[in-house]
C-alpha cells in the first residue's frame, strides 16, 4: 500500500509562487492596484493607451511620451494579410478563442526579433500583439459573416478603432468611452489562471507569441474568461423579472451557481463591477433598451438576499456580472465577450512575461517546476512487473 498521504488539491489557492510589481488584488478591501494606482482612479482618469504604457514601462506617461507611444502603436495595427487568408480557410463555426489562440503565433512571422532574448525585443513583440490583436479579432467577426475586412484607422484611439473595424462604422461617443473604460478594467488582475499560464510558458524562455497564445487557451475556459458568456446565457434564460425568484430558488436547491456572483479572491463586491454597472445602465438608456441592466440589477439584489436567507452567507458580484450586459448592449456577439477580455488582458500578460524573463529585483529559479505527490497504488508496495502484450488479461 502506498503510504504517501495525498496532498490537498487546492489549485495553488493561497500559495505565493513569485513576487510581482505589476498589480495587487486586495480581496478583503475590494481594491485592485496597477503598479501602485487604484484601478478606480485609472478607470476614471486614464485612457487604455496610458494603461498599456503603465503596465509595460512601469509608470504613467507624460503627454509627449503618450503621443509618441500612440504613434508607435498606430504603425503596428495592420497585420500580414496571410493571417486573414488563414482565417478564411477556417469553418465559420470555429470557436473565436480557438481561432485567436492559433493566429497569435502567426504574428511572429512578421517579427524578425521574436526569438531575440532582450527586453527591448520583448517589448516590441508585446506591442505587435497588443496593437495587432484588435485587427485580428475584428477581422474574424467579419470573415465568418462573409463581410470585407475593415482596415484600421489612424485617427481613432485603441478601443474606438476596434469598434470601428468590428462594425464598419463610427461608434457613439459614449460607447467609445465606455469601451475604453472596460479595457482599462480588464487589463490586469495579478496571478489569475491565464496570467500564471503566460508566466509559466515564459519561464521556459519561450517568446512572447508562444506565451500569450498559451494564456489565450487558458482564458477560453468557462471558469475564467468565459464566465461573462455564461452570465449572458443566464440572463437570456431568465428573460423576465417574474422568472428571477424561481430561477434563484431552483439554482440554489440544485446546488448550481448563479454566474457572476462569487470570486476566488474578493470578499466584497468586485471594484470593477461597481464601475461597469452604471455604464451598463447608461448604455441601455442611450440605445433605448435597459432591460438587461435592470434584469441584472434585480437578480443581484434578490440573489444576495437569497444567499443570506438560505445559506447564511454573503455573496458578491464579480467583473463578469455587469460586463455581460454592457458588451451585449454594445451589440458585441456573445461568443466575442471572451476575446474582448483578451483584447485588454494581452497588455497585462505581456507585462508579466517581461517581468518573468527579465526582472532582477527578486530572482527565482528560471523554470517553473512544481512537484506532486504520487498516489498511484497499482501493484501494492512494489513497482509493477511488465507483462508482455500476449499475456495480459483483459477485464
Amino acid at each position: 500500500m502506498n503510504e504517501c498521504m495525498p496532498v490537498m488539491n487546492t489549485g495553488l489557492r493561497g500559495a505565493s509562487v513569485a513576487s510581482t510589481k505589476i498589480s495587487n488584488v486586495d480581496g478583503a478591501k475590494g481594491k485592485l492596484i496597477y503598479r501602485g494606482y487604484l484601478v478606480a482612479d485609472l478607470a476614471e482618469k486614464a485612457s487604455f493607451e496610458e494603461i498599456i504604457y503603465l503596465l509595460l514601462y512601469e509608470d504613467l506617461p507624460t503627454r509627449d511620451a503618450l503621443a509618441q507611444f500612440k504613434q508607435h502603436l498606430l504603425g503596428k495595427r495592420p497585420i500580414d494579410k496571410s493571417v486573414f487568408e488563414f482565417m478564411k480557410a477556417l469553418p465559420p463555426s470555429s470557436s473565436p478563442m480557438d481561432v485567436f489562440q492559433a493566429a497569435i503565433p502567426l504574428l511572429a512571422r512578421a517579427d524578425a526579433r521574436a526569438e531575440e532574448k532582450t527586453i527591448d525585443a520583448a517589448l516590441e513583440s508585446a506591442l505587435n500583439i497588443i496593437a495587432g490583436f484588435p485587427t485580428l479579432v475584428a477581422a474574424w467577426e467579419r470573415i465568418r459573416n462573409k463581410k470585407a475586412v475593415v482596415s484600421p484607422r489612424d485617427d481613432l484611439d485603441h478601443g474606438a478603432n476596434f469598434l470601428y473595424m468590428l462594425k464598419g462604422e463610427m461608434p457613439h461617443p459614449e460607447i467609445m468611452h465606455f469601451f475604453d473604460t472596460a479595457l482599462v478594467l480588464h487589463a490586469e488582475h495579478s496571478f489569475n489562471a491565464s496570467t500564471f499560464t503566460a508566466r509559466q510558458v515564459a519561464s521556459t524562455r519561450a517568446h512572447m507569441y508562444a506565451s500569450l497564445s498559451a494564456a489565450m487557451g487558458s482564458l477560453s475556459g468557462e471558469l475564467h474568461g468565459g464566465a461573462n458568456v455564461r452570465v449572458m446565457e443566464m440572463l437570456k434564460a431568465i428573460g423576465t423579472s417574474d422568472a428571477i425568484d424561481p430561477y434563484i430558488e431552483n439554482t440554489l436547491a440544485s446546488g448550481g451557481k448563479i454566474m457572476g456572483l462569487g470570486h476566488a479572491v474578493y470578499q466584497v463586491d468586485d471594484p470593477r463591477a461597481d464601475i461597469l454597472a452604471p455604464m451598463s445602465r447608461r448604455l441601455g438608456e442611450i440605445i433605448g433598451d435597459t432591460r438587461w441592466y435592470e434584469l441584472s440589477k434585480e437578480l443581484e439584489i434578490k440573489a444576495k438576499k437569497a444567499f443570506k436567507t438560505h445559506k447564511n452567507m454573503d455573496i458578491f458580484v464579480n467583473v463578469d456580472f455587469y460586463s455581460a450586459s454592457l458588451f451585449y448592449t454594445m451589440g458585441i456577439p456573445t461568443d466575442f465577450f471572451t476575446p474582448i477580455f483578451a483584447l485588454s488582458r494581452v497588455s497585462g500578460w505581456a507585462a508579466h512575461v517581461i517581468e518573468e524573463q527579465f526582472a532582477t529585483a527578486a530572482p527565482k529559479p528560471a523554470l517553473y517546476r512544481p512537484g506532486a505527490t504520487y498516489v498511484g497504488d497499482y501493484c501494492g508496495p512494489n513497482e509493477c512487473s511488465f507483462v508482455d502484450i500476449d499475456n495480459r488479461k483483459g477485464d
